[in-house]
């Protein structure tokens, strides 16, 4: 159950509503747009064009928006990100019912822009998220709001679909605008400015305040040895970007068994963060981070090598019952360890890192098939995830040891040391 604070709590209720619908609609505008280009051009190497465009600036500038952050109100950051958003989204249904290289141009234009945003949005997000969660009710908060977070990202792009068959593309595209006008609205009227955080060096340049955050992270063992463990169990672990090749080729299931397949994890991750407010042993939280990266890497090689159905699916929801709750501890961590005058560079340095994962780890999984064969390639990704939560485990001692109550009673200085 969760806390009554929570549920009773005007503020943390409007976040929460704001948080969801402005996840809606971006994971649904994302999967939009690239349909949309596809369908203009019938090419590929546009869809890759378009990763790119998305891909730089939640690489090149994200550090910069965690700068900005840390000397600005992050209630108004995320405000005038979100209202960006419903402009740029407004700006796609105008231009939706033309198929020309113009309206081509255009769409990647607007996918770039809204990219931007974004690297200015998420690290004053995730710093605002540390202001409105209440400390005393962090697990029960981060799990709710990392689940809405994740049904957000599981059916906006159905939904979005679904408004698009249905209404079009322009109306679909107004339905989204119409989410981060909602986002907005909440945020607006539910969420109120934050008192003023602690002290910060104003006159610092952005490069010297952008490069004190990156040395804090490297300096910090709990900070940097999870992000580094998400990195690499993602980069070397994942297995989505194969599934196709497993539901025709090897498991021979077709268009249904793909679906279930690219379900299964997600559906474990959704379990994970439901649980994890009531069940995560807080005092042993670094082992149970890295036993259940450990168990994700072990799903992985099971399903690498399973030739069933059934066994298939049950890895993989293994695999995401694991990343959710990694998932959880992680953003734990993140509000713990992080000081509050350095939430924001903190939470871009992170970005930078869960943002290369993803596209790198796809273009890894693809490689590695192409060398290998697609089973080797996962299963032998799920063996390096279990050696590099073994290093991590020997390197970083103060991970490996992490109590979540001592570090929420201490605060961040009791995670410092070098690894």
């Amino acid at each position: 159950m969760l806390p009554v604070f929570l549920l009773g709590n005007p503020v943390f209720r409007a976040f929460l509503l704001a948080h969801g619908a402005e996840r809606l609609g971006a994971s649904a505008m994302t999967v939009l747009l690239g349909f949309q280009i596809y369908e203009l051009t019938h090419n590929t190497l546009d869809l890759a064009w378009l990763g790119l465009l998305e891909a730089i600036p939640g690489i090149s500038l994200v550090l910069y928006g965690g700068y900005i952050a840390d000397r600005h109100s992050r209630r108004r950051i995320v405000l005038i990100a979100t209202a960006l958003l419903a402009v740029l989204a407004g700006g796609v249904a105008l231009v939706s019912g033309q198929a020309s290289q113009h309206s081509y141009d255009f769409l990647l234009v607007l996918a770039f822009l809204a990219a931007v945003v974004r690297a200015f949005g998420d690290p004053a997000a995730s710093g605002l998220e540390a202001q409105v969660v209440p400390i005393q009710h962090l697990l029960p908060g981060i799990a709710l709001l990392a689940t809405v977070g994740r049904l957000a990202d599981v059916f906006g792009p159905v939904a979005g679909g679904i408004a698009w068959a249905v209404l079009g593309p322009a109306s679909a595209y107004s339905v989204i605008a119409a989410l981060f006008v909602v986002s907005c609205v909440a945020m607006l009227l539910g969420v109120p400015e934050q008192a003023p955080r602690s002290p910060r060096r104003y006159e610092q340049k952005a490069a010297h305040g952008i490069a004190e955050g990156v040395r804090y992270v490297v300096s910090d063992q709990v900070l940097l040895g999870s992000m580094l463990l998400d990195l690499f169990a993602v980069f070397f672990g994942g297995a989505t970007a194969l599934l196709p090749v497993f539901a025709t080729t090897i498991l021979h299931v077709g268009p249904l068994g793909f679906g279930l397949l690219r379900s299964a994890s997600a559906v474990g991750s959704l379990t994970a963060a439901l649980m994890a407010g009531r069940l995560l042993p807080q005092r042993k939280a670094g082992h149970v981070l890295l036993a259940v990266i450990a168990g994700f890497g072990v799903s992985i090689v099971v399903f690498g090598l399973s030739r069933s159905l059934p066994l298939s699916l049950a890895a993989l929801f293994v695999a995401g019952l694991c990343d959710g709750t990694s998932v959880v501890i992680r953003r734990a961590i993140l509000r713990l360890a992080s000081p509050e005058h350095m939430r924001g560079r903190i939470a871009a340095v992170k970005s930078v890192f869960v943002g290369s994962s993803n596209e790198l780890g796809a273009f890894e999984s693809g490689l590695a098939a192409t060398l290998l064969g697609a089973s080797a390639a996962v299963w032998s990704g799920g063996l390096i995830t279990l050696g590099i939560v073994a290093m991590t485990a020997w390197c970083a001692p103060r991970l490996r040891q992490l109590n979540l109550v001592t570090l929420a009673q201490d605060g961040p200085a009791t995670s410092s040391g070098r690894i």
